[in-house]
């Protein structure tokens, strides 16, 4: 199969994939408020070793999504999709049995590495199932509902699962899932691959690509620690930056590219990748300050640090599907712009948060106005990303998009790191409170989100004019200008 079809069970082969991708994006959040457990439990003096929980499947999650979106193209969809699911699975059960800190940042790079492996497989799947054109701009708005409102998710599980479990199971609930969909899979979902005339694999453009990225993902997390202007930032930034430019010449030279340039010709997805990367950067970084703001200056506990995030997690899914329609009514660009600019009002309203805050006034009006903004910028990015992509490429579209987020997404917290912890250090010298200074820390860092979700809806604004997404049903893709 190498073309979109109109699968009777269409809506159930979403159900399975889009249940194993949200379980992906749900771990990158999840172990946020499950940090200062697992510190305790595995007697971790170092508070930055214990960060490697995170990092380490930010790296590979980031380095390995454009190589996973690929050989999801070429081996098989479901195939790729399978395997990836395998590794995450076993690499959460890992995790969870896991009684130091070394198997569990093992195990998590693991984990990081199905991930990227799942999420671009599923996300192609779903292209490739359904028609071009308004169904599928439904079902890609009930994917972003999914990815949207993800992190928001993660917080919540994480708190519960930390408070009446123990931190242990925030992996272990990786595993029935993972089994039912494995099961799932093969009644359900079909097996579709590229049609590209030869069955070459680009392995130098795989292993510049995937170093690149994933050097580029771990300086960029390491950075606010060591210090942007140190030297092992900058000659990490270099390697990232030399492997992927080796990479760049790889495509331009190879007969048989891992990464063809020429879908960037295709307005919508150039303009796609470049808001999502920016998108990407705001969402995590938002939830990640948040989280450091109500648990470090507030002092709530993991489950109620969970819990409030409730409002922005079940009001993205609601939003998500008015987003959708207006989507495949107005085309991405107007909805685009509107999501970006409520999402920096939202933050707008964050950087007021007082050192004695509380959820009601201070937190709650932005909590669900931001998740307005995020359906309404999640969902049409995601639909902008694949609109008029091939069939055979839709992995690699698929893989394009869930890097930049991710890439970004590691860019927005090492920013909004930077600039919290200098402007903190900074007001603790001439007298401040701890809470105060942290407080006036994240502050700042939401200042820098403003920026670049303004900066977002601003190149969304310009290099979406005259996109056109909606496709009436039956209609063959139009080929890129």
């Amino acid at each position: 199969m190498t073309a979109a079809h109109p699968d009777s069970r269409r809506w159930l082969t979403l159900a399975v994939v889009g249940a194993a991708f949200f379980m992906t994006v749900l771990d990158v959040a999840i172990v946020n408020v499950a940090i200062p457990s697992i510190q305790t439990d595995l007697k971790i003096t170092d508070p930055t070793t214990v960060q490697w929980v995170l990092t380490g499947y930010a790296i590979t999650f980031g380095g390995f999504l454009l190589l996973g979106g690929r050989m999801a193209d070429l081996l098989g969809r479901r195939l790729i999709f399978l395997v990836g699911l395998t590794l995450f699975t076993i690499a959460s059960l890992a995790c969870g049995l896991a009684n130091s800190i070394s198997v569990l940042i093992g195990a998590r790079v693991v984990q990081g590495v199905g991930a990227a492996i799942i999420s671009p497989a599923a996300l192609s799947i779903v292209t490739t199932t359904f028609e071009e054109g308004a169904e599928r701009n439904k079902a890609l708005g009930i994917w972003g509902a999914l990815g949207g409102s993800g992190a928001a998710a993660g917080v919540l599980f994480g708190g519960i699962l930390t408070k009446y479990l123990g931190w242990e199971w925030i992996f272990f609930v990786n595993v029935p899932v993972g089994v039912l969909v494995f099961a799932l899979t093969p009644p359900f979902v079909p097996e579709s691959k590229a049609d590209l005339g030869h069955h070459r694999f680009d392995a130098a453009g795989a292993v510049t690509v995937t170093s690149g990225l994933a050097l580029l993902v771990y300086a960029i997390s390491k950075a606010p620690d060591v210090g942007w202007g140190s030297a092992r930032t900058i000659l990490l930034l270099l390697a990232s930056v030399a492997l992927i430019a080796a990479f760049a010449v790889i495509e331009l030279r190879t007969r048989s590219p891992l990464m063809p340039f020429s879908i960037f010709r295709i307005r919508s997805v150039l303009a796609a990748n470049i808001v999502g990367f920016l998108l990407g950067a705001v969402i995590f970084a938002n939830f990640f300050v948040l989280t450091l703001y109500v648990q470090e200056v507030l002092h709530w506990s993991a489950l109620e640090t969970g819990v409030t995030f409730l409002a922005t997690a079940g009001t993205t899914v609601i939003w998500a599907g008015v987003a959708q329609g207006l989507t495949t009514k107005f085309g991405p660009r107007p909805v685009i712009v509107i999501g970006l600019i409520v999402l920096a009002a939202s933050m707008g309203w964050y950087t007021q948060i007082p050192v004695d805050g509380h959820y009601w006034p201070d937190l709650l009006p932005a909590y669900v106005t931001f998740a307005l903004g995020l359906a309404f910028a999640f969902v049409p990015v995601t639909i902008a990303a694949l609109a008029q992509v091939a069939p055979r490429d839709a992995g690699l579209a698929s893989g394009l998009i869930n890097t930049n987020q991710q890439i970004g997404g590691a860019i927005g917290v090492a920013i909004a790191s930077t600039i919290f912890v200098s402007h903190s250090k900074d007001l603790l010298k001439t007298g401040h409170t701890l809470a105060e200074a942290r407080t006036s820390g994240y502050q700042w860092a939401f200042w820098a989100l403003i920026a670049l979700a303004l900066l977002a809806a601003v190149a969304a604004y310009v290099l979406l004019r005259g996109t056109k997404i909606e496709i009436a049903e039956g209609e063959p893709t139009a080929e890129p200008a």
